[in-house]
């Protein structure tokens, strides 16, 4: 066994072996990145919702399309597996909206800040979901990986006698 490979003969530089290293850390990873995108993606919709009908503003718009993305990431980070992919379109959904306010707001986005109570809860849990997206986008092996270990799992249909 060389000083690369884990005592199960497993490498971790390939992914083998991880299913059950910092299972307690992932889940609460998974736990903090899922509530902090669903609270972003409602403040985000509480904010839009009463300014839809308003014509030359298009980010009432733009949140209710960037909240549903973000609650469908949520979701599918619960549902799926380890998918460093799908890690990484959360913390951009939730980076899109902290730079957006930025960009948008410009050098008066610490003034815009004041302003709005929505807009510090929004930007609190879109660093927290972010970080925590990130976390778990260094602590998942390649996509690739875990592809191979969701084809190994599942039954062969050609293997079933009828």
């Amino acid at each position: 066994m060389s000083a690369d490979t884990e005592p199960g003969g497993a490498d971790p530089s390939r992914g083998e072996g991880t299913a059950g290293r910092d299972t307690a850390r992932k889940r609460l990873l998974q736990w903090v990145a899922v509530q902090a995108t669903v609270v972003a993606a409602a403040v985000h919709l509480l904010w839009a919702w009463p300014r839809l009908g308003s014509p030359p503003d298009a980010r009432p718009y733009l949140f209710v399309a960037g909240s549903a993305l973000a609650v469908t990431v949520a979701v599918a980070t619960l549902r799926a597996g380890e998918y460093r992919r799908l890690y990484a379109l959360g913390a951009g959904t939730l980076g899109t909206f902290l730079g957006g306010f930025l960009v948008w707001h410009g050098t008066g986005a610490a003034a815009a800040l004041a302003a709005e109570p929505l807009a510090v809860v929004a930007a609190i849990v879109e660093v927290v979901g972010f970080a925590g997206y990130l976390a778990l986008f260094r602590l998942a092996p390649p996509t690739s990986v875990v592809v191979d270990r969701r084809r190994e799992e599942e039954p062969d249909p050609e293997d079933r006698t009828p």
